[in-house]
């Protein structure tokens, strides 16, 4: 058990912890959540003792064990295999005492020691966990040094995850793993046999994984079983009877102080007005709910262009040595919202660089809407803000000839409060540089939106409000996100990145969740033995063509809807009284491009019925 009495921590000037206590009972999986900025990484600290407490004590079982991912694996000659069995270190020190134990006793001690932490299934379990991390047999052989620091970050949480501690502290561990590692942990530490604690901004993990969340808030903190939502929604229920309860009290006491008003002169009724004085001296009052908004994602919508606004046909891309991907052949829509699955290294970000233009295509044809605008955002541009500049001139180089009001409120919509507009960029919070990034990339009103791993640096709330302005956005968006729940929320096409190839995955985000954990050995047991059913060979067929069947639909509605739109402004007289003939030769071709772009729509989507009625 892990209890946290009475604590109180100040940090640099600033308390980060009051009174705080909470207890988290023995083998619970906790989610620690909370605004950024609020402590989370300093109650880590503090459980560790790397700091002293103010006041208060935190008491953990005395043997009990403590880990956590503090640094990168180092660059070092061994291999990945081999540094991840050194972290469990009583097994590698009684197989160093065994090479030289002389005493009888004491060798039969070691090996009974061996069995009991069943040393020799050791490396399979540390091959397991490379394996769903991310790492191949091929891979768990090489040195650390040949690899980069998120990679090491890795080989550091599977070294951590193999020695099991007793408490096992994660803060954020999703931020340097895919989309798939985050999957394989999700269910690891649902059955991590033992206390573990989490921070991490992932709604995904902390529904699957958890089966409590450690609220910080207001320097206390607040234990509640269940997962995240389950917390969410008692949280919401907390808030709004307290908001209740001091909506009473606040009548209650102007009630009394009313009457103490009116009668405390009168000498007849002055017993009873200080009777009442007295009770309003007693009564409790009720601290207001505060709850701090959180800012809006802003995108200002594009204008319309004819489909497709990217067409790629028969395309290959490398960066000049082997080709990374080969013969693609994939349309995007204005309307499309995809996400990019597959694992780091098989070529999501080449081909987001691909459809943006930052990389040109060695084979094959990219082609592009003429008035096509990209909007690329991808974690290494915030190491490209400038950080002795404010947001203000940031915006202001992009927008040099508008006033400074016009620039103020382009920050505002986009996050950036008035706070912190005038701030130096190096002086802000990750949260507010990806803002800051965000909203630089998409000042020109994208038609397409390219997102890499857009949320690293944003708490859930953050999340949820990108997701809400994703939700409204005009534009077509690419996603690559470790975060499920913003794929499940934000995308209805999913791509697959595999093998050189780029291809359609006709299941949803569950189906997807199974096959990695099949494949990364993450099942439990009991599941692998079951045998999935197999779908009918005719829906196998038939489920792709009639997905894509909608689209087509859609796309041919589109079409119609904006070329009745023209046909409107054509018919309109005045259009013709104002002699305004650019208008209308700007119309007439933009009709002559949608009715092209129709007819192309019309005929794969008599293709595509077609295929369907012969597989049927």
């Amino acid at each position: 058990m892990l209890t946290i009495k009475d604590i109180t921590f100040t940090l640099e000037g600033r308390r980060l912890f009051d009174g705080a206590t909470a207890t988290i009972p023995a083998g619970h999986k906790v989610g620690v959540v909370g605004r950024n900025g609020t402590g989370k990484t300093t109650l880590f600290r503090l459980i560790r003792g790397e700091w002293a407490l103010d006041g208060g004590e935190i008491e953990i079982p005395r043997q009990a064990r403590i880990g956590g991912v503090a640094q990168e694996a180092p660059a070092s000659d061994a291999t990945l295999l081999d540094t991840v069995l050194a972290a469990d270190t009583e097994r590698a020190a009684l197989l160093a005492e065994a090479e030289t134990a002389t005493d009888a006793t004491r060798i039969a001690d070691i090996h009974t020691r061996l069995a009991d932490i069943e040393s020799h299934s050791a490396e399979a379990r540390a091959a397991s966990i490379l394996t769903g991390l991310g790492f191949d047999a091929e891979a768990q052989q090489r040195p650390c040094k040949d690899f980069s620091g998120g990679w090491r970050m890795r080989v550091a949480l599977a070294a951590v995850l193999f020695s099991q501690p007793d408490v096992l502290l994660l803060d954020e561990p999703t931020n340097y793993l895919d989309l798939e590692g985050t999957v394989w942990l999700e269910t690891f530490l649902a059955r991590y046999p033992h206390t573990a604690l989490v921070i991490s901004h992932d709604r995904g993990l902390l529904n699957r994984s958890v089966g409590g969340i450690l609220h910080l808030d207001a320097q206390k903190l607040t234990f509640y079983q269940g997962n995240y939502d389950q917390f969410d929604r008692m949280r919401r229920a907390n808030l709004e009877q307290q908001m209740s309860a001091k909506k009473k009290q606040d009548a209650q006491r102007a009630h009394l102080q009313s009457f103490v008003d009116r009668f405390k002169a009168k000498a007849s009724k002055a017993k009873q007005a200080q009777s009442r004085v007295k009770m309003l001296e007693k009564m409790q009052p009720i601290a207001g709910v505060v709850e701090t908004s959180v800012a809006a994602f802003s995108f200002p919508a594009p204008e319309e262009l004819s489909p497709p606004i990217v067409n790629m046909r028969d395309a290959s891309v490398g960066y000049g040595g082997p080709l990374i991907l080969r013969k693609l052949d994939l349309r995007i829509d204005q309307d499309d919202r995809i996400a990019l699955l597959g694992s780091n290294g098989q070529g999501k970000s080449t081909l987001s660089k691909l459809i943006a233009g930052r990389l040109q295509s060695t084979d094959g044809d990219v082609v592009t809407s003429n008035k096509l605008r990209i909007g690329y955002f991808a974690q290494h541009q915030l190491d490209e803000l400038f950080p002795n500049e404010t947001p203000l001139e940031h915006v202001r180089s992009l927008r040099p000839d508008e006033g400074a009001a016009k620039q103020r409120a382009r920050l505002a919509a986009g996050g950036i409060g008035a706070d912190i507009a005038d701030v130096e960029v190096k002086r802000l919070s990750g949260g507010q540089k990806a803002r800051l990034a965000m909203l630089l990339c998409t000042i020109d009103a994208p038609h397409l939106l390219i997102l890499d791993e857009p949320t690293n640096h944003l708490d859930i709330e953050s999340r949820e409000a990108l997701v809400m302005a994703l939700t409204e956005y005009e534009g077509a968006v690419i996603l690559v996100s470790h975060d499920p729940h913003l794929v499940e929320a934000v995308a209805d096409r999913l791509w697959l990145v595999k093998d050189g190839g780029v291809h359609a995955f006709d299941g949803d985000m569950d189906e997807y969740r199974r096959m990695l954990l099949s494949e990364r050995g993450g099942k439990p047991a009991k599941e692998k033995a079951e045998k999935p059913k197999a779908k009918p060979a005719a829906r196998a067929t038939t489920s792709p063509l009639r997905a894509e069947l909608v689209k087509a639909e859609g796309r041919v509605a589109k079409l119609e809807e904006m070329r009745d739109k023209i046909d409107e402004g054509l018919a309109d007289p005045r259009l013709y009284e104002r002699g305004d003939t650019e208008r209308q030769n700007m119309l007439r071709k933009k009709r002559a491009e949608v009715m092209k772009g129709l007819e192309r729509a019309e005929s794969i989507w008599l293709d595509i019925s077609s295929k369907l009625e012969n597989a049927g």
